[in-house]
């Protein structure tokens, strides 16, 4: 809800800053996102007159413009805008001025004569043809408004109010409007706010002349209310009007779509204008729609409804979505005539699924889907009829047409101060707590409370406290001690488990849950062999069905399915990972043993098999893992041969990373490769090292040295890595694998492999000597493995 601070100082007196307010309105339980001020981007624009006109003598296009700005001295500009004319009313960037969007003019020179700003048309103001319809879109602006030159362009044009952003909460409908945010600010700052109760003169007639209403469904439309005004005249709105709307979000269109909007803002309670020549039969219907029942909406799109909408229709068809967008056919046009006001209430659930159901959340549906209180039909739509009258927009035809169903009785609580005080932890005097409710619109009846009509989220004692508490002062409220001892911390094993969680989640992926039984026949989509051990699970005695007989021994073929669902939905990407349990039967055990294990799987944004494994490698850092080994596996039946790894750490198998089996992705329905792993916890948990160590920056620099090896194609990297890590010693810092290479330069069956190493020792600087005994070394190590320096 974005609130105009003009509009707002119509019903109550606010001196505060922008900051003071937005802090206090926010304590008392308004919160304000932000505010913005208007025009306040612009600077040293002023109102110009334009004294001559004379061509450039140097340009076909380009005027020469003196225009008194109230200095000692016409200005010159240069323009090249064919509306301007000698006394035209102008806005003048002068020298050194800033426009919207942080643009600087400056004086200077066009085709050799001097020019000292610019003449500015609607558009570098940051305004449309909406804001001034008189204007032309693409030429200066010239003024019709009352102002006085050199007067700054901000407060000549009303582009200087402050637009205040409050995140109105559910519960809260009442605040979604400028008299329910001026009750709040008044009673947040303990001074008075006024609201007049529109009077509408009339002009004879009677609506009943022009129009019938039929609610059919008086539960999804509790109250209809309807006005008739003749002798339309469309045109623009006033400029008052239109700044209001502009400060709060809405684009002004015409005087009578700009009067419902603003009693739209001003109420809370939406509106719809109905050209008269359209309903057919002069009756309006409320009823659901048929099944399949189509309207062209004002968006200039056709939806096809379902029997639970609720829809505003004549005798032959419908003419509104409820409480939701109005018919194509039925708005405002130019040659309109005569109007139906419309001011309904209807039930909230029913216009957020039709709005859901249609995707076309409006600012109205947005307001009905929060409940809105029927008695406010009343006011709103006299409201608007006033405005009709002060704008002479029409003639307002006497009486209105009221189909109410709405509960007439109040809400009545039991006040109970002494709950209250004992809820909040308070002392608070049973006067103030009655002034703070009256100051808020509540009654009372003897020893029970009336809850005001616009309060639809008070129904219960609780409700009450809160709007003491929150008038009060939370900061007002004394602390005290929690009751009772909170001993629950999470195990080591828990922690651990939300370290790995949050570890994927900062990578992009998404966290899934899936059942942990699962069918049989999922074993052999991801093709494991009839004796594999994986194969040996929990089998549920009462399952619910063959799909959910048995307990999984891993996880994959759940990550597996998931993955498949998104990309049958045409989702190009996904990238998951579960934290789950594997249920592994143990012989002579009666019960499994539930280990945890976490599973990722992956596919599209041009992912591959080293995506995932940085995925595995970032995950094990962040935990503490360091110094394990990734070897080649070409016998796991689920991922591809030659492109699936093992890690293992001290000889402990702990987790497998690789692409899945094409085989596998045929049986899923995945078209496109896709990667998975899955990493044993408690091997995890075993192996991290709890506590990083701190370790200062070097102070000595450091030694590098380039090592290129030719070695046989079937060597691993890996053990090359490990024998110059265990030949390096203390000295080798870091060793980094650069390149490995294969082609015409090598013979066949061999492959070059380079590294780069640091050498450094913490209290001192090497010398030569040190450095190259440490290489021959780290050569005589290498060469052991069958790996020769290459020439």
């Amino acid at each position: 809800m974005n609130l105009s601070m003009k509009w707002l100082k119509e019903f109550v007196n606010i001196q505060a800053g922008n900051r003071d307010f937005a802090e206090a309105m926010t304590m008392s339980g308004s919160k304000v996102e932000g505010w913005t001020v208007e025009g306040e981007e612009i600077s040293n624009v002023v109102v110009g007159k334009i004294l001559s006109v004379e061509p450039h003598p140097d340009s076909d296009h380009l005027l020469i413009c003196q225009i008194d700005v109230a200095e000692e001295a016409p200005i010159q500009i240069v323009t090249g805008a064919s509306n301007v004319f000698a006394g035209a009313v102008i806005p003048v960037a002068k020298h050194n001025s800033v426009l919207p969007g942080g643009k600087k003019i400056k004086k200077g020179k066009l085709r050799g004569v001097e020019s000292n700003g610019m003449l500015c048309s609607l558009g570098e103001l940051g305004l449309t043809v909406n804001d001034f319809p008189y204007a032309e879109e693409d030429g200066i602006f010239i003024m019709q408004e009352d102002c006085t030159i050199g007067q700054d362009i901000q407060s000549a044009i009303g582009l200087n109010d402050t637009s205040v952003e409050f995140e109105i909460t559910s519960n809260r409908a009442d605040c979604l409007s400028v008299i329910g945010l001026a009750r709040e600010a008044a009673v947040t700052y303990g001074i008075p706010y006024k609201v007049e109760e529109p009077v509408v003169k009339g002009s004879g007639d009677d609506v009943n002349n022009y129009l019938s209403v039929e609610v059919k469904n008086a539960e999804l439309c509790p109250r209809y209310m309807a006005r008739v005004v003749k002798n339309v005249k469309i045109e623009p709105s006033p400029r008052w009007m239109r700044e209001r709307l502009r400060a709060c979000g809405i684009r002004p269109i015409n005087n009578i779509v700009d009067i419902t909007n603003y009693v739209l803002l001003e109420y809370g309670q939406p509106m719809h204008a109905f050209d008269h020549k359209y309903v057919n039969g002069k009756k309006i219907i409320v009823r659901n729609a048929a099944q399949g029942e189509k309207i062209m909406t004002l968006d200039g799109v056709e939806r096809e409804l379902s029997s639970e909408m609720l829809v505003i229709a004549d005798e032959l068809s419908a003419s509104a979505v409820a409480g939701v967008m109005g018919g194509e056919f039925s708005c405002i046009h130019e040659d309109t005539n005569t109007i139906v006001f419309e001011c309904a209430n209807f039930r909230g659930g029913s216009v957020r699924m039709t709005a859901k159901k249609l995707g076309m959340r409006t600012e109205s549906s947005a307001r009905f889907e929060k409940g809105l209180p029927a008695k406010n039909c009343l006011p709103a739509l006299e409201r608007a009829c006033q405005l009709v009258e002060m704008l002479g927009a029409g003639e307002v035809v006497d009486g209105y047409i009221d189909v109410d169903n709405s509960p007439k009785e109040p809400v009545k609580l039991e006040f109970t101060p002494d709950w209250i005080n004992a809820f909040l932890g308070t002392d608070i005097s049973v006067e103030r707590m009655k002034e703070i409710l009256e100051q808020l619109g509540f009654t009372f009846e003897g020893s029970m409370i009336v809850v005001p009509y616009f309060r639809t989220d008070i129904e219960h004692k609780a409700d009450v406290a809160e709007e003491v508490a929150r008038i009060y002062g939370y900061n007002n409220i004394p602390t005290t001690a929690l009751r009772g001892t909170a001993q629950a911390s999470l195990t080591p094993i828990q922690a651990f488990c939300e370290k790995i969680n949050t570890t994927l989640l900062a990578q992009g992926m998404y966290e899934i849950m899936t059942y942990p039984f699962i069918s049989p026949k999922n074993y052999d989509k991801i093709c494991l062999p009839a004796d594999h051990e994986l194969r040996k699970c929990v089998v549920i005695t009462n399952p619910l069905g063959e799909d959910t007989s048995v307990m999984r021994t891993t996880a994959i073929p759940s990550v597996l399915e998931t993955l498949a669902r998104n990309y049958s939905n045409r989702n190009m990407a996904a990238a998951l990972f579960e934290v789950s349990t594997k249920y592994i039967p143990v012989d002579g055990q009666e019960l499994p043993n539930e280990d945890p294990e976490v599973t990722m799987g992956m596919y599209g944004n041009n992912c591959d098999f080293y995506t995932m494994k940085g995925a595995v490698e970032v995950l094990l850092d962040t935990l503490g893992i360091y110094d394990y080994d990734v070897e080649a596996d070409c016998e796991n039946p689920i991922f591809h041969p030659g492109r699936c790894a093992v890690l293992s750490k001290d000889g402990r198998k702990f987790g497998v990373i690789g692409e899945v089996h094409p085989l596998v992705l045929d049986n899923y329905g995945i078209g496109t490769r896709a990667y998975a792993a899955n990493l044993d916890i408690n091997s995890l948990f075993d192996m991290h090292e709890g506590k990083k160590i701190y370790k200062a920056l070097p102070k000595f620099p450091a030694v590098t040295r380039d090592l290129a090896l030719l070695c046989d194609d079937a060597l691993p990297v890996l053990a090359i890595s490990k024998a110059i890590k265990a030949a390096g010693g203390s000295l080798l810092e870091n060793i980094e694998l650069f390149d490995v290479y294969k082609g015409s330069q090598i013979e066949e069956g061999k492959k070059s492999v380079a590294f780069n190493l640091t050498l450094r020792a913490a209290d001192r600087t090497l010398t030569d000597t040190e450095a190259e005994n440490t290489m021959n070394k780290i050569l005589d190590a290498v060469n052991k493995l069958g790996a020769q320096l290459r020439a």
